[in-house]
């Protein structure tokens, strides 16, 4: 144990135990795979947003949540958070280039499984102008 954190030797590098619970590299993982989180460093993948429009595209998410979320991945460094000094102050948040590779993965899994349900979801029914047409004999 080293620092009160667990260390397992692998060769010439150190490794985290993520399986201790006083692991750092765990709690990163708790916050990247978190409810939110996921969701959070998915929305930022095509570019960086304020606050406000990170709360509109990942709805449900309370700004409370959003923030407790957000301090937690910039902290990590998998986000930067940027202020500017107007009234009110603008705060726009971007993947930092740790933030955009840890995003990869959870980005091709998003995606993977939204193309596997939009292969499976039955058609949408065809959506017309006209009047019905009545059943035969019903004339």
């Amino acid at each position: 144990m080293v620092g009160g954190v667990q260390r397992r030797g692998v060769g010439a590098a150190e490794r985290y135990d993520v399986f201790h619970t006083d692991c750092p590299a765990r709690d990163m993982v708790d916050h990247v795979t978190s409810r939110w989180g996921i969701w959070v460093l998915i929305a930022l993948r095509n570019g960086d947003l304020r606050f406000y429009e990170l709360r509109e595209s990942i709805q449900g998410v309370s700004e409370k949540m959003l923030a407790q979320n957000l301090r937690a991945l910039v902290d990590d460094g998998l986000l930067r958070r940027e202020v500017e000094p107007t009234t009110p102050p603008q705060v726009t948040y971007g993947l930092t280039d740790f933030g955009r590779e840890v995003s990869e993965p959870l980005t091709e899994l998003f995606d993977r499984i939204t193309a596997r349900l939009s292969a499976s979801a039955p058609a949408p029914a065809a959506v017309t102008d006209s009047a019905p047409v009545p059943a035969s004999g019903a004339e």
